[in-house]
């Protein structure tokens, strides 16, 4: 049976999960075999089977930058290779993180079938001398990432109702990319709770990235709503991705971990979720906790 020393994970750094750091020390048994991987699931109407557990790379993220980015492009693949072999084949990425390159760097030597490729593109209302074409946004993201179609591509960051129509040069651009096969599976990361009621009746969405927690912690509603109105989601078909599992690092202690993973898993009404890792430790956990409770 395998023994994962609580206190040489804490001391790597927690900060991976969320984007912060953490609290609380202990340790832990986990008895589970040391090989076991992370399941998979199917990821709504979408066509996608996605590993559970996404690799996120926009812990403390923005200027194209992250907490992933910075550990180093070598460091960053070491980490993803492990993730990979212990079943984590979905990477989480976007453009604001400047994390095309370093995912891109790590995935080189994996059979690119087998993993799923989720970014998410900046966008401005329509007017906005700050629009670019999508199609050539999307050209410099598959460059970067070295990669000739993208699984998925969100909208990032809606924090306002209304985005289905003052969003439409996107929406039209990613529809279009789908047509021709540069992306798969197109949608929506919400920071609101209108824009997420929005995302949910409207048919152009196949994905959606909600904050979901059993705390409340920078969330869009309390968990009852967002956990009933993702399970409306669900039903109409609609992939549900979860972040911000550990309430974007406030509740980091090893039984708050707990609760937040078996929340998500069992009544969050979540397909799988996204986490900030940045260890091979973190990797770890995350796989054996998830295998855990699901």
């Amino acid at each position: 049976m395998k023994k994962i020393s609580r206190r040489s994970f804490i001391h790597t750094g927690f900060a991976g999960f969320a984007g912060l750091t953490v609290a609380g020390k202990g340790s832990f048994n986990i008895d589970l075999k040391p090989e076991v991987k992370i399941d998979k699931v199917k990821l709504g109407n979408s066509g996608l089977t996605v590993s559970r557990i996404a690799l996120g790379t926009g812990s403390v993220g923005g200027s194209k930058s992250s907490n992933q980015t910075r550990l180093g492009m070598d460091k960053f693949a070491s980490m993803a290779h492990h993730a990979y072999d212990r079943g984590i084949t979905f990477f989480d990425m976007a453009d604001s993180y400047g994390s095309h390159p370093f995912v891109g760097h790590a995935i080189k030597s994996m059979p690119r079938e087998k993993i799923t490729l989720l970014t998410k593109i900046w966008t401005y209302e329509d007017g906005s001398d700050r629009n670019a074409p999508v199609r050539e946004s999307l050209d410099r993201y598959r460059k970067e990432i070295g990669t000739e179609y993208i699984d998925i591509l969100l909208m990032h960051c809606l924090m306002q109702p209304g985005w289905s129509n003052n969003r439409k040069h996107y929406m039209e651009g990613l529809a279009k990319a789908k047509e021709d096969g540069i992306v798969k599976a197109v949608g929506v990361s919400c920071h609101n709770w209108e824009a997420m009621v929005e995302a949910v009746d409207n048919p152009w969405v196949d994905i959606i990235l909600a904050r979901i927690n059993p705390f409340q912690s920078h969330m869009d509603n309390t968990p009852y709503m967002v956990s009933e109105l993702l399970g409306k989601a669900k039903a109409k078909g609609i992939g549900v991705i979860g972040m911000k599992i550990f309430g974007e690092g406030r509740h980091v202690k090893d039984n708050e971990r707990e609760e937040s993973i078996k929340y998500a898993l069992t009544t969050g009404n979540t397909h799988c979720m996204t986490l900030g890792l940045e260890s091979i430790d973190q990797v770890d956990d995350a796989v054996d906790r998830v295998m855990r409770l699901v």
